[in-house]
């Protein structure tokens, strides 16, 4: 099966200068269509919000005005930036921006036409909000990356990018917002994103709303004594870091998948609640992570489906048999993201039908399924 997934980074040829005062700055992270194609209806969608705040302020001496991204949105975000002026592109990613936070992702005025941004959730989410719709497909790669050109390249692959118009701040920057259907501000944005966190982390802060009630003061609790944690930690700056770290090692409650091999993975979850069996991928699991898909509720039944795949995104074959991990149970996937309910003839509306294991769990109890090497 081949997956939409970016390629291993390959640096080609020289970088013409990107038209800003500075250079760019970067983070790194990788790449993977998210799961969950109804997000935007449950009120994830990923919008950007360039509302100006104060107009422009004149400073004394030099002029100079960074570019900034602030995320109001519970994930945190990872961005690409895009610089289109005349006949030159170029495009630099990754810059990793926290809830409630902003990060400068250019120094400098920038002189170009249009300043173009890709973003997305980190893998951990799983069902995530579905990439932006964007009017420029543009290169990006899975790591630290400075891309001259629209043609992608070997290690490269095309996203969409949306035009933004960043407004002027106080302090004479320039800003723009990435923002979820739900219009949080700061101190909503960072709680929201904290229940989400909990949530598939096994603690029940639902619902997600930014609300501080007394089901998120006892869940943040259960999780903050269960890692010895003071209750001062949650204000630290690297809170997230530790969340997130969270949610990538085993749990004593729910699903926990662990990648013990040198591949990554891609992995989907299906639940049964009685009604319907409804399937969700992908997931991404690289060597040695683990990860927690988010399943709410209480379903009657799970099932899960991983499949091992190279840098192309292509299923990895050991003595010619692919290397995956399921059983029985034939259910719809395709090779982006999805979320399927209805799980008759895939074939035939395009998809394909795959062979997951169910899960045994007893209520209240944690379940580790680890893909390993046969």
């Amino acid at each position: 099966m081949r997956r939409s997934t970016p390629f291993s980074f390959v640096m080609a040829g020289l970088v013409p200068a990107i038209p800003t005062g500075k250079a760019l700055c970067r983070s790194d992270r990788d790449h993977r269509d998210k799961p969950g194609d109804d997000t935007c209806k449950r009120g994830y969608g990923l919008i950007f919000l360039t509302t100006a705040l104060v107009a422009s302020v004149m400073l004394a001496g030099e002029a100079r005005a960074d570019l900034k991204l602030c995320n109001r949105m519970s994930y945190v975000v990872e961005a690409a930036i895009g610089i289109d002026d005349k006949t030159a592109t170029a495009t630099r990613g990754w810059f990793r921006i926290d809830p409630a936070t902003c990060r400068v992702v250019a120094q400098g005025n920038i002189t170009a036409d249009r300043i173009l941004l890709h973003a997305r959730a980190l893998p951990v989410y799983g069902a995530s909000p579905a990439p932006q719709n964007g009017t420029d497909n543009l290169c990006i790669a899975p790591n630290n990356f400075v891309i001259a050109g629209r043609q992608c390249r070997g290690g490269q692959t095309s996203v969409p990018f949306t035009e933004i118009k960043p407004s002027t701040s106080e302090d004479g920057n320039q800003i723009a917002y990435l923002a979820e259907d739900s219009e949080y501000d700061d101190e909503q944005a960072r709680l929201a994103a904290i229940q989400r966190l909990l949530l598939i982390a096994g603690y029940d802060a639902a619902p997600i709303d930014g609300v501080d009630g007394r089901k998120t003061q006892n869940a943040l609790a259960a999780f903050l004594k269960a890692r010895g944690l003071g209750a001062d930690a949650a204000q630290a700056p690297n809170f997230f870091d530790t969340m997130i770290a969270a949610v990538e090692t085993p749990s004593a409650t729910g699903l926990t998948w662990c990648n013990d091999t040198k591949y990554r993975v891609m992995a989907s979850v299906a639940t049964d609640d009685g009604k319907a069996v409804t399937s969700r991928g992908w997931y991404r699991i690289e060597p040695g992570k683990c990860l927690h898909p988010d399943v709410s509720g209480q379903p009657r039944r799970i099932f899960s489906f991983a499949e091992a795949v190279d840098t192309d995104g292509r299923t990895i074959k050991i003595n010619s048999r692919p290397l995956n991990w399921g059983g029985t149970t034939m259910l719809c996937t395709r090779d982006t993201q999805f979320e399927f309910s209805e799980q008759g003839d895939c074939g035939s509306r395009g998809l394909h039908a795959s062979g997951y294991g169910q899960i045994d769990m007893a209520a209240g109890t944690g379940r580790t399924v680890r893909f390993g090497m046969p």
